[in-house]
């Protein structure tokens, strides 16, 4: 079995804790019973206005996604109709990094 993060829990922890002023834009998101990776960087992007460019830079190099991810992701680029350059900007993501996945899981 995966030794995967409790995502849900960290979060909820870390609104309560640090944000309890953004519980309601939290809400719809730790209600989930699953909670993904795509639910993950919507989380990090409502926090991201407190996040100085170092500590983003060092968050972007040490994201890792599963392949349910990857392909929640591209399927959300074909439910959008966006290009990859589109995706990319939306999650914050390299073109090329989205050619590879489309390459490997398309």
């Amino acid at each position: 079995m995966k030794n995967i993060p409790d995502y849900k829990r960290i979060y909820t922890d870390l609104v309560n804790e640090k944000y309890p002023e953004k519980k309601e834009d939290f809400k719809i998101i730790l209600s989930k019973k699953n909670f993904s990776v795509l639910d993950v960087i919507q989380c990090n992007s409502i926090l991201d206005d407190r996040e100085d460019k170092s500590t983003f830079n060092f968050n972007q190099k040490h994201r890792s996604f599963d392949q349910q991810s990857i392909l929640e992701i591209l399927d959300y680029q074909k439910k959008q109709n966006w290009n990859n350059s589109q995706l990319a900007q939306h999650f914050k993501l390299s073109r090329n990094t989205i050619a590879k996945w489309k390459k490997k899981f398309v």
